[in-house]
Order: structure tokens, then C-alpha cells, then sequence
């Protein structure tokens, strides 16, 4: 019984990490095709808010990834996800934004990238 706990545990965080990194690179790779960092005005003790949707949409998924994050930096020990995070979503956000916003990627992004994931199996080797 414990196992099978044990698994669904391991499950659920697995699932955190993934939910943060998607909605993460979402929000990163909307806000940016939106092309609008928009603007925010103060008029006669009004507050307006202008941006576009597609933008508007990625700062949500942005926001909501910033929450799973406080909860992934509870949940594991920080030594050991801050690294990898940050390296899946360096990858991740190079390979959406040359798949998605069609940028180029330099030989140092896939040597860089490389590198990363090196680093990530590296830091996982049990001893």
C-alpha cells in the first residue's frame, strides 16, 4: 500500500513540474507573439489597462505558472529543482520559440543547450 501511495505522490509532483514548465513557456511564447508589452495609463484617479488579448492571455498563464512555482519550491528540496527547471525550461523555450515564433537557433543555443542537459543528468546520478 505504501508503494502505490509512494508512486501517486511521485505522480502528482511529476505533474506539478509539468503544469508549471507548460504554462510557463505558454505564457512566455503568448506574450510574445502578442508583440504588446502594453500600457498602463493614470487619468483623473483612473487606472487603464491596455494590451492585447493573445497578450493578455499569456500574462494569465505566466501568473498562474508564477503559483505553481511557489508550490513546486515548497514541495521539493530547491537544490535539487531549481536546476532542473530551469534548464527544461531554457530547452523548452529555445525549441518553442524556433518551432513557434520561427527564431533561429545559433550553434551556441545547441551546444549551450547540450550542456544543460548534461548538467541536468550530471546533478540526477544517484550514488
Amino acid at each position: 500500500m505504501t508503494k502505490a501511495i509512494n508512486n501517486r505522490r511521485n505522480i502528482m509532483k511529476f505533474i506539478l513540474v509539468l503544469s508549471y514548465l507548460i504554462f510557463s513557456i505558454l505564457g512566455l511564447i503568448l506574450m510574445k507573439k502578442g508583440g504588446n508589452a502594453g500600457s498602463i495609463r493614470f487619468n483623473d484617479g483612473n487606472v487603464g489597462l491596455s494590451i492585447n488579448i493573445i497578450s493578455f492571455i499569456g500574462l494569465i498563464f505566466y501568473i498562474i505558472s508564477f503559483l505553481l512555482y511557489t508550490k513546486v519550491v515548497t514541495t521539493f528540496d530547491l537544490s535539487y529543482i531549481i536546476p532542473i527547471i530551469t534548464g527544461v525550461s531554457q530547452i523548452l523555450i529555445l525549441l518553442a520559440s524556433w518551432s513557434i515564433l520561427k527564431e533561429t537557433i545559433s550553434k551556441q543555443g545547441i551546444i549551450g543547450a547540450i550542456i544543460i542537459v548534461l548538467g541536468i543528468l550530471v546533478m540526477n546520478i544517484k550514488r
